[in-house]
């Protein structure tokens, strides 16, 4: 993922990429929904994943990730305000904006607080 890449593509090559189902139609779902919307209402409309199912969890988190997708502490402050299963989303968001915006861009005061990698 490039840090240019357009937030609504990002959701477009995913959707391309799920199979059909409600986790597909979740995506779609999440396409329509416009990226100014309130994170809250956001997150009523596509689940945030409080079933703990793939279609309540995935859609949201990228519709957040695609919402910040060049700001890291942003993605995860409005994935975490939509409630819901908390840690996954933010997994997920998290791990699509690291990609877009490279260690570099996420603050250091974060990495300093990870816990230990033990490779």
């Amino acid at each position: 993922l490039h840090s240019t890449a357009d937030p609504r593509q990002m959701l477009e090559a995913v959707i391309q990429y799920t199979p059909e189902g409600p986790t597909h139609s979740g995506l779609k779902e999440a396409l329509e929904t416009p990226l100014d919307y309130d994170v809250r209402t956001a997150a009523a409309r596509l689940g945030s994943g409080g079933q703990v199912i793939s279609s309540d969890t995935v859609p949201f988190s990228l519709w957040c990730a695609a919402k910040c997708l060049r700001n890291y502490e942003e993605a995860m402050w409005t994935t975490v305000a939509g409630l819901g299963d908390r840690d996954t989303t933010c997994a997920i968001a998290g791990s699509v904006v690291a990609l877009a915006v490279g260690s570099n861009g996420i603050p250091q005061l974060w990495l300093d607080h990870r816990e230990p990698l033990n490779c």
